[in-house]
């Protein structure tokens, strides 16, 4: 196997320890010139983007500066009302229903909004879906196949699908994975072993990537309150929902956005094949 020689990027140099900034050559950068709003003019696409999480992302966004597309299911009061958050900061926000395990939809999704935008910038894999049972042997074929293509095989649809527009952006990919996905969930298997595989698809992808300049990273929400919470949860969990982290309560959608504003921006661009933890103080093993 022929060796591989690293490439030459700074010019041969040696100084005394430990050495001074001011002889260096080139010289380090210390800052970067960061915008007053640092997606300005971007376009990206969330789903789930009608509520939780999803929707403090294209609100976050639109401040920053962004165009939305909030892709979502069915539940179209809450898609009106991140609508209506993301035009207040002057933004434009497109909405699209439909199931995006198909991946004929995911197609319909970039379709839509390269007419609407003309690009894609950015690309947050959101949507998720979660149902508790108490056995492996309660959990139906229906729903492991449900869950799998909502919460992953969406991931590769929407990446297949928006890729070359993305290509021309240098854009960034953001997916949502979870903290069940490190720690496990005994009620949760098959929506942590999604969960788990986008983990591991997350820091892949970033490697086959990285050389057409896109940026691929995750963030892992801890216990946070969306509409998933009361919807999945029974009533009494819900009275005690986060209290087991090390901050004793559950996180708000507008605590991890900031994740995703950081990720989509030029503040993250030494950063690829990562994930960020907004989780209340869990230490897992990353």
């Amino acid at each position: 196997m022929k060796k591989e020689t690293p490439t030459k990027q700074r010019p041969a140099q040696k100084q005394t320890p430990p050495g001074n900034q001011k002889k260096m050559s080139p010289q380090p950068k210390v800052q970067k010139k960061t915008p007053n709003k640092r997606l300005e003019d971007k376009v990206a696409i969330i789903t789930g983007g009608d509520s939780g999480i999803g929707q403090a992302v294209a609100v976050s966004f639109a401040k920053e500066g962004a165009d939305v597309v909030a892709v979502y299911l069915n539940e179209h009061s809450d898609a009106k009302e991140t609508k209506r958050l993301v035009e207040e900061y002057g933004r434009k926000c497109l909405l699209i229903a439909g199931d995006i395990g198909e991946k004929k939809f995911c197609n319909k999704i970039i379709k839509n909004t390269i007419t609407q935008f003309g690009k894609i910038d950015i690309l947050v894999n959101n949507a998720a879906e979660q149902h508790l049972q108490k056995s492996i042997e309660d959990i139906t074929e229906k729903q492991l196949v449900k869950t799998f293509r909502t919460n992953i095989f969406s991931f590769f649809f929407m990446i297949q699908a928006a890729l070359k527009f993305l290509k021309k952006s240098k854009g960034t990919i953001i997916n949502t994975t979870s903290v069940t996905a490190y720690r496990g969930s005994k009620h949760l298997l098959d929506y942590s072993s999604t969960k788990g595989a986008i983990v591991a698809f997350t820091r892949s992808l970033s490697l086959a990537l990285v050389d057409k300049g896109i940026r691929v990273n995750a963030v892992a929400p801890g216990p946070i309150w969306t509409p998933l919470i009361p919807s999945t949860f029974p009533k009494e969990k819900v009275e005690t929902f986060g209290s087991d982290v090390p901050m004793k309560r559950a996180g708000e959608p507008a605590e991890v956005a900031p994740c995703y504003v950081f990720l989509a921006s030029d503040e993250s661009s030494y950063i690829t094949g990562q994930v960020l933890h907004p989780n209340g103080g869990e230490i897992v093993n990353t």
